[in-house]
């Protein structure tokens, strides 16, 4: 576990994941929405985008979370070693939005760029939420029957599996550790 992509719909949890897979792995971790959204609202160039992604999958250690683009994203998940697909049911996905969207004006939402707009940023999300599941999340799943034969594969359908993915990894690092010790 080298290089990790981590995606699915939005509202899913990925940067959480995301951020606790970092702890654990000490893989340096790269949140797509800040390199897009700098400053919370402001895009950058699509150029300059691409060009910060294609810095980042030229190393040899990475976590990516989200999206970015049509064109990186296949890109990314081809560059992967390991793909972690959050693939909760469309209502915890729903669900985790709205609580998202609640306590974003008291905390900004993990993962999220500093000054985001976080109703305008939510909006845009619930949108995104029915047309991944309808268009993208078939594509991803797809995707991933073909990818497990040579890469690792996370395919997290509820929310007790994102626990249990924790603890794998967690014991995984743990067994590692013990063995370079020797």
């Amino acid at each position: 576990m080298k290089k990790v992509a981590v995606f699915g719909n939005a509202g899913g949890g990925k940067s959480t994941l995301s951020k606790r897979l970092s702890e654990i792995t000490n893989l340096p971790l790269y949140v797509l929405d800040k390199i897009q959204y700098p400053s919370g609202d402001t895009e950058v160039s699509e150029e300059e985008y691409q060009h910060i992604h294609e810095k980042i999958l030229a190393t040899d250690r990475w976590i990516i979370d989200g999206f970015g683009c049509m064109k990186t994203l296949w890109l990314r998940l081809n560059e992967a070693d390991t793909l972690v697909f959050v693939d909760l049911p469309l209502y915890v996905h729903f669900w985790w939005m709205t609580k998202r969207l609640v306590i974003g004006y008291f905390k900004p939402p993990e993962g999220w760029p500093q000054k985001s707009p976080i109703l305008k940023s939510s909006l845009r999300s619930y949108r995104v939420l029915w047309l991944c599941h309808k268009y993208l999340t078939p594509k991803y799943r797809q995707y991933i029957q073909q990818a497990q034969s040579i890469k690792s594969v996370y395919h997290i359908q509820s929310p007790a599996q994102i626990l249990q993915f924790f603890k794998f990894i967690e014991n995984k690092a743990n067994s590692n550790n013990s063995a370079s010790a020797y």
